[in-house]
């Protein structure tokens, strides 16, 4: 049985203040928080197993390392990834497409195209640009409509033969919009086109089987779905991997070294370069082995009944309008109130003891469309409750006396 009640008493950081206000916590699309249960896997680690790993022979090394190769068979067991060598343990979603976009440097041309979509967040959007200006490949854009989802018909007409590259969200961090990534990974394939998906956010609310998706490329970060900051992964398909230059140069990624010449270490390690995050990466492993355990499709459901509760009672407040209101969507609502600027209403409920994020999101082409500054971005998470979306609606009426 799902109980938020119990849930909530793994959380330490949901008992405490702010500005002598009971924390409400709203911000989890940026950072979740992190379970009693993960935080004891960092302190175990650094109490009885800390030492390097793949390289010792001695028992602390094999054992830590022994952690590190389960977590690995963990995130591939929950994402349903073919081999486990397919795993890349990065240091999260940004470090993890900028690993492809690095890569593709060297397989692109000029008159070469790659899509992204109008939803995209600035990592899924600068590192194409950038990889735009090494190779001269043209960068094309899926536009969105008024209610924050992806025009598909102008897909259909973007894609050609020259299409190499597809990347899309499979939600919006800045609008929870749920993108129907299916459809474009069906579409980019029928034209000979790779595509990643950038699973951020997508990660803490649904369980991708990345075998039946065909999807080339899926990426995460542990920070989304209670784990620790600092680590992520990349699932690629073992044939595009072994395609793929190493990412940085040294040690652990290397099969033989010599001043003449150097040669590589297969999958993953090709891509592992240096010390990882060797705790975060086993905390990763624990990170989902806890949501695993409530269980996403009642995560899922518990999320959607906040989504629907909270958007019905923000939108009893006159002024008010939500910029994302797609039928397909997860629990995020962005909002803006009457002229006030989002940081203002911000500022206010942080008073109030309530955590919300404002601003562009690091989607700024979102709010260009809509034309505005920004949005305060309420984001909820399965152990958030109604009682705290009330705060957070009587917070936003507050806000709207003090400052009409």
């Amino acid at each position: 049985m799902f109980n938020v009640q119990d849930i909530r008493k793994d959380f330490p950081i949901l008992s405490r203040k702010v500005n002598g206000k009971p924390l409400v916590y709203f911000d989890n699309a940026a950072t979740s928080q992190t379970p009693q249960q993960v935080i004891d896997t960092i302190v175990d680690y650094y109490s009885n197993y800390n030492a390097n790993i793949h390289r010792g022979v001695h028992t602390l090394s094999q054992e830590a390392t022994d952690l590190y190769e389960q977590a690995r068979q963990n995130i591939q067991a929950h994402f349903n990834a073919k081999f486990s060598h397919e795993i890349i343990l990065t240091s999260g979603t940004t470090h993890s497409i900028n690993l492809v976009a690095n890569g593709f440097s060297s397989l692109l041309k000029k008159g070469d195209d790659i899509i992204v979509s109008a939803l995209e967040h600035h990592s899924n959007i600068v590192p194409w640009q950038m990889l735009c200006e090494r190779t001269g490949a043209h960068l094309k854009v899926i536009p969105m409509n008024e209610d924050g989802e992806l025009i598909m018909e102008a897909y259909d007409k973007l894609l050609s033969k020259n299409t190499k590259l597809v990347f899309v969200n499979h939600i919006s961090n800045a609008l929870g919009t749920i993108n129907p990534i299916e459809t474009i990974i069906e579409k980019a394939h029928a034209v000979g086109a790779a595509v990643l998906i950038d699973g951020a956010q997508a990660c803490p609310h649904v369980k991708p089987d990345v075998q039946k998706l065909d999807v080339d490329f899926y990426v995460a970060s542990a920070h989304k779905m209670c784990g620790p900051t600092g680590v992520g992964m990349l699932y690629g398909k073992a044939s595009w991997l072994n395609k793929l230059p190493p990412y940085q140069g040294g040690g652990e990624m290397i099969a033989e070294v010599t001043f003449e010449k150097t040669t590589y270490a297969s999958l993953p390690h090709k891509f592992e370069a240096g010390t990882p995050n060797i705790a975060g990466g086993i905390a990763f492993g624990a990170a989902i082995k806890y949501m695993n355990t409530i269980g996403f499709e009642a995560i899922a459901a518990y999320e959607n009944e906040l989504l629907h509760y909270a958007t019905e009672k923000l939108l009893q407040i006159e002024g008010l309008k939500i910029y994302g209101t797609s039928e397909s969507k997860t629990s995020v609502i962005s909002f803006n109130l009457n002229n006030i600027h989002p940081y203002d209403v911000g500022t206010i409920l942080d008073k109030l003891g309530i955590a919300v994020r404002t601003g562009h999101h690091c989607a700024q082409p979102i709010m260009d469309f809509y034309k505005i500054p920004g949005t305060v971005r309420a984001s909820f998470a399965f152990y958030n409750t109604k009682k705290e979306i009330d705060a957070l609606v009587e917070g936003v009426k507050k806000a709207k006396m003090m400052l009409s």
